[in-house]
């Protein structure tokens, strides 16, 4: 496309400036001049793309180029045409496509039908919607048909898909109630089909399926005696026969069964690896386990580089993004850094089951490094010109980020989602604190105690939007029916200020306790629909540099609102009341040292690449 065609796809309400440095914190700084007309575009950074990951449309680059000149010599806001954010859908969809069978032993797949089987059953005691007859006999035909090798490879059940949903289906009928145990319909299916199955099935997905022989009547079968093929998938089975049956494990036999398989390199099958995950999910993990997920990999790669800061927040969003509704994390933590509150992102560019768009991918785009490495990032931390940093689970625990094919072939989200929300990449000298969204109940104390046992001084969950981190300056209703906490929900401790009798005492440290729902018209914001981004990281990006750059609206209010509001959960210094964290967080927009402070950290992950 030539570049005229290029601007045709942005639409600006006037004249646009000349645009020479994109980090200059003013306008006269940066050579801009309202009746310009002839636009200078940077050289494109040219950064290294993830494997397997197609990057996003070059056109894209240089138009958002021109509209963060627009943002940051306050002229008008600029629309990104369809055509544009239609472009980055694809590029999703490839991203997905790309990554979908990374790692996996048998790269085939995943069978759309067994997903939606799986979307039903691979799910807790309470909320698995066993499968009627006709849908079950679709997903046991598809596997049969998988096994017979009679489909296309990109239509072929994979083996991590067979291990999750046999390995459902065995959980459900060993320990879970009878409302949510096997139906009539499953039943009829299996009983129909079982005696085609056995015959071609292989060992390992025998054994997952019927470990004890109940379905095939006392007959025989490879799976019965299976006992696994080498030490480390030996210690995966004999443990695997205690999860089938709805038992749990401790703290060292998950360490070392998440050390023996990950990262993923072929020396386990993925059906075993499959239903290991996704069963000790659907039994609720103990404290444990959850423990033993959360730190197996502390030291992968050595020691944790420390940051010389004063203070340090750690931003635990879920991995797999948001597909609704602005993701504003990115613009909160450069507020936040502005002031001197010190803040550290992790994530990655894409993770199933929702695939959403993360910070990863807000990032890319807009012309950062992504993948500096935690010793580097402690360095940004420490400079007081930035004070903000992103590091990808791809380069600090590359043996989590293994499992990301895997995860997208299991469907429903694994232990590791929960934990990888609680990780530590750097430590500070100064006051810690982590953050971490949930949407689903009964993770509001997990994540705490997790927090607590990282040690740090202060933590805070949060259901936002989309599970996400992000209050909503929306009305909403507080009565869940029974789904949980409502939405702006949080939960946290902090170091006690006054004399309480509900502190927790952790470390010889007083911690004081609290939960809340925060309703934003309390504090003295109009109710506003959350702005939508429908999976497009341009609409994501637009209101985020239009809110920074001081154009006021719904993004903007969420942004200073959120910013002001964590500095008071987490009793941060300088927001002592609501109203005075409000106010600093506002006045770091109305400057401009927000937008500079982005700008800043993005330069400077270029220099470090």
């Amino acid at each position: 496309m030539s570049g005229m065609s290029s601007m045709a796809s942005l639409h600006l309400h006037r004249s646009l400036p000349c645009f020479t440095n994109p980090s200059s914190d003013f306008p006269h700084e940066s050579g801009f001049t309202e009746s310009s007309t002839h636009i200078r575009l940077p050289r494109r950074f040219n950064r290294n793309p993830v494997p397997g990951i197609i990057p996003v449309n070059r056109n894209f680059r240089s138009l958002l180029r021109i509209g963060i000149a627009l943002q940051a010599s306050r002229l008008r806001s600029f629309e990104i045409s369809s055509s544009v954010t239609e472009d980055l859908k694809t590029d999703s969809v490839q991203q997905k496509q790309s990554l979908a069978g990374a790692f996996l032993i048998d790269n085939v797949g995943p069978n759309p039908t067994v997903l939606d089987a799986q979307a039903r059953v691979c799910t807790g005691p309470t909320q698995t919607r066993p499968l009627n007859k006709d849908q079950t006999t679709k997903a046991l035909h598809a596997i049969l048909q998988s096994a017979k090798q009679e489909l296309c490879e990109v239509e072929r059940v994979s083996a991590a898909q067979m291990g999750a949903f046999f390995g459902a289906m065995t959980v459900r009928a060993s320990s879970f109630p009878q409302n949510t145990q096997w139906s009539e319909g499953e039943r009829a299916a299996m009983k129909e089909l079982w005696p085609l199955l056995v015959q071609v099935l292989p060992p390992d997905v025998l054994f997952i399926a019927d470990p004890d022989g109940l379905l095939s009547e006392g007959a025989l079968h490879a799976g019965i005696h299976f006992v696994g093929r080498g030490p480390q998938e030996m210690r995966l089975v004999g443990a695997l026969r205690e999860v089938l049956r709805g038992d749990h494990l401790g703290f060292e036999e998950v360490v070392g069964l998440l050390r023996d398989i990950l990262p993923l390199q072929g020396n386990i099958g993925d059906a075993l690896v499959g239903a290991f995950l996704i069963c000790q999910r659907m039994n609720g993990e103990t404290d444990r386990e959850l423990k033993a997920y959360c730190m197996a990999f502390d030291n992968e790669l050595g020691p944790l580089p420390v940051a010389d800061v004063r203070s340090l927040t750690h931003y635990g969003e879920p991995y797999d993004g948001n597909t609704r509704f602005f993701r504003s994390t990115l613009f909160v933590a450069a507020v936040r850094a502005s002031y001197g509150e010190t803040c550290l992102i992790h994530g990655v560019e894409w993770m199933p089951p929702k695939s959403g768009i993360t910070e990863g991918q807000i990032l890319g785009e807009l012309g950062a490094a992504i993948t500096l490495p935690p010793t580097i990032a402690a360095k940004l931390l420490e400079d007081e010109d930035i004070g903000l940093a992103y590091i990808s689970q791809r380069e600090a625990h590359p043996s989590l980020y293994s499992l990301i094919g895997l995860r997208h072939h299991i469907k429903k989200r694994p232990t590791v989602a929960t934990t990888e929300k609680v990780q530590h990449y750097v430590r500070a000298t100064g006051r810690e604190a982590m953050m971490a969204g949930f949407y689903h109940k009964g993770f509001q104390e997990p994540l705490l105690m997790l927090m607590r046992r990282r040690g740090v001084a202060a933590g805070l969950v949060i259901k936002g939007e989309e599970g996400a981190l992000s209050l909503t300056t929306n009305t909403f209703s507080t009565d869940q029916s029974g789904k949980g906490p409502s939405v702006n929900s949080c939960a946290g401790f902090r170091p006690m200020t006054t004399t309480c009798s509900e502190t927790r005492e952790l470390d010889g440290v007083l911690r004081e306790p609290f939960s809340l729902t925060i309703s934003a018209v309390d504090y003295g914001f109009e109710p506003t629909s959350t702005p939508r981004i429908d999976r497009s990281v341009a609409k994501n990006i637009q209101l985020g540099l239009s809110a920074l750059g001081g154009n006021k609206g719904p993004a903007y209010d969420r942004i200073i609102f959120n910013a002001a509001m964590t500095d008071f959960l987490l009793g941060c210094e300088g927001a002592s009341t609501f109203s005075l964290a409000l106010e600093r967080s506002r006045e770091a927009v109305d400057s401009g040292q927000a937008l500079s402070r982005l700008w800043k950290f993005i330069d400077a992950t270029k220099r470090c690449a």
